[in-house]
């Protein structure tokens, strides 16, 4: 039986949970808060028109600001209030309810290996049932081109260290290939309280395995 995740488990222990995140960047954005960073940074990796795979795309924050960008977007989440709310807000993208450690079954055909990225932001990584943390990595590198990348961002003290996930994501074979403090782009350093990890899948996984050094 699947684990679920600690976001499930905080909407069965809070109906209403879902509903107020939703509030709460509603909130933010009719108070002039800034809610694109994600959306442009990811926009700067991306070629044109790229299919990009928003992965715990919530309700649609980041995936709908890089559909606005002319990027064609699909969303994955768990949860179906928040796709619900992503699917009135953004039509213009797919939007799938879906655990992103099933990720092959929850993507429609032919879409495995397809994506010129992905990004993962608003701490999702944190929020997955522990069990799943590589799974989901996994379906990461399956879903990407070869030669993309996938865009990770989430904060410390969430119980995922920053080296086991790096540690993950190299066991599933995706290469930490650039590592930031923030969405905007300021560098890691040891007294960094966020992690934004460039993941690139490689275009010659035999080769480049014997290349990989530890980043952290």
């Amino acid at each position: 039986m699947r684990e679920p995740s600690l976001w499930e488990q905080q909407v069965q222990r809070n109906p209403e949970h879902s509903r107020w995140y939703i509030q709460r960047f509603e909130a933010m954005r009719a108070a002039g808060a800034d809610l694109a960073g994600e959306a442009r940074t990811m926009d700067a990796l991306l070629p044109r028109a790229a299919l990009v795979l928003d992965a715990g795309a919530g309700p649609g924050r980041v995936g709908g600001q890089l559909l606005a960008l002319g990027h064609r977007v699909v969303g994955v989440d768990v949860d179906p209030v928040l796709v619900e709310q992503a699917r009135a807000d953004h039509p213009g993208a797919q939007w799938l309810v879906g655990d992103l450690a099933q990720l092959g079954a929850v993507l429609p055909a032919g879409y495995l290996g397809s994506f010129d990225g992905i990004v993962c932001a608003g701490n999702v990584m944190t929020f997955l049932a522990p069990s799943t943390r590589r799974d989901v990595l996994a379906g990461f590198a399956a879903a990407l081109k070869p030669g993309a990348r996938a865009a990770v961002g989430f904060g410390a003290g969430r119980g995922y260290g920053f080296g086991e996930f790096l540690d993950d994501a190299r066991a599933v074979g995706l290469e930490p290939a650039t590592l930031l403090g923030t969405w905007d782009l300021e560098p890691l350093t040891p007294e960094s309280d966020f992690l934004v990890a460039l993941l690139r899948r490689p275009q010659d996984p035999a080769r480049d395995a014997g290349s990989r050094t530890s980043l952290l």
